[in-house]
């Protein structure tokens, strides 16, 4: 029951996020209230900060694996802009067409106190938890994973749109939005097992936090300066 209702909070959000809330600012709303009640639930459920690698012991732990972790995403992102073939994965009409404060916003608000507290205390936190006790850490890692790709579903309905390097695979008409979504939910189910082994092994959640933030937040970064200074020919 309790593992349902948690489900249940994340359909809710996902649906007010995808369909009902255009706000900017309503997104971050909804994000923290489901946090909140995935919280709640926890605590019904008799999980304490340590089940979710919250308390203060974890948080010590994650901080030393956060300098490395972001490190590695700009080495990554930085060889991908270095090589031409690499480039047009930056070609993202979703960060090219921010402004500079828009930019801040998604970056340092939308991106960490949205996208990442909500899917990495649902699904490697709250989930993830409530899992692995009742079934184990397989079971948690690879039902939680699972969730975790079809939470993507409606996001990615319009990739094949507005990154470059996606419609080139996928073609960018109506014909290309079900490949698209379908390697996006494979594609996210594998990065939920990366974010659940780095949660095991950091016994952390601030650790797939970081990565989390990082990937999403200087992917962002990246492609709206690539958009000005590297990709404009």
């Amino acid at each position: 029951m309790r593992i349902v209702s948690a489900v249940a909070v994340l359909a809710v959000a996902n649906l007010l996020n995808n369909w009902l809330a255009r706000g900017p600012a309503l997104y971050v709303v909804v994000c923290v209230t489901a946090t909140a009640a995935l919280l709640l639930i926890a605590r019904w459920d008799g999980l304490t900060l340590a089940d979710l690698g919250l308390d203060g012991a974890a948080v010590r732990r994650g901080l030393r694996w956060v300098p490395v972790l972001v490190g590695v995403v700009l080495l990554v992102l930085v060889l991908l802009l270095v090589a031409p073939a690499g480039r047009e994965a930056f070609r993202d009409a979703r960060a090219a067409d921010l402004s500079v404060g828009r930019l801040l916003w998604v970056t340092l608000v939308r991106v960490p106190f949205g996208t990442v507290l909500l899917e990495e205390t649902a699904f490697r936190g709250v989930l993830w938890a409530m899992i692995r006790r009742r079934h184990g850490t397989a079971w948690a890692t690879g039902v939680s994973s699972l969730l975790f790709g079809l939470w993507h579903l409606m996001p990615a309905r319009g990739v094949n749109r507005s990154n470059a390097a996606v419609g080139s695979v996928f073609g960018d008409g109506a014909a290309g939005v079900a490949p698209t979504v379908a390697v996006a939910i494979v594609a996210t189910a594998v990065a939920g097992v990366v974010l659940c082994e780095l949660r095991r092994r950091s016994d952390s959640l601030l650790p797939p936090m970081a990565l989390h933030w990082a990937v999403n937040s200087l992917g962002y970064a990246f492609a709206w300066a690539a958009a000005r200074w590297w990709l404009s020919g």
